[in-house]
């Protein structure tokens, strides 16, 4: 797998938290079946696939409690107030994902840890 390839594969593992605002969780599905796909092929997008899973697993999780919590706790005034901070989260968990694709497309940076 040429070094071109690999930086576009692993850029699309992140790229693939956008399939969450049309389908609120296919996106580490579709990182994941990159992973299943590349993993024998290729150590670096096995790597960047991996650590786009599970950062989108841990943000939808995230974000799903947060936005259950603000809904409940909209009969409250403190709710109305959470709005804007969830929407401002919800809006953090894109931009990172898509500094990430940006990162692996570059081939800018090793995350050792994952």
């Amino acid at each position: 797998m040429s070094a071109s390839d690999e930086r576009s594969w692993s850029a699309l593992a992140h790229l693939s938290a956008f399939l969450n605002i049309f389908t609120g969780f296919l996106g580490p599905v579709a990182a994941f079946v990159v992973w299943l796909v590349y993993r024998e092929r290729s150590a670096i997008v096995a790597r960047h696939a991996m650590r786009a899973v599970i950062y989108q697993s841990l943000w939808l999780g995230g974000l799903f409690v947060g936005w259950t919590v603000t809904f409940f706790l909209t009969a409250f005034v403190i709710g109305i107030v959470l709005w804007p901070v969830m929407g401002l989260l919800t809006l953090a968990f894109f931009a990172q994902a898509s500094f990430e694709a940006y990162r692996a497309y570059t081939g800018g940076g090793a995350h050792p840890y994952v």
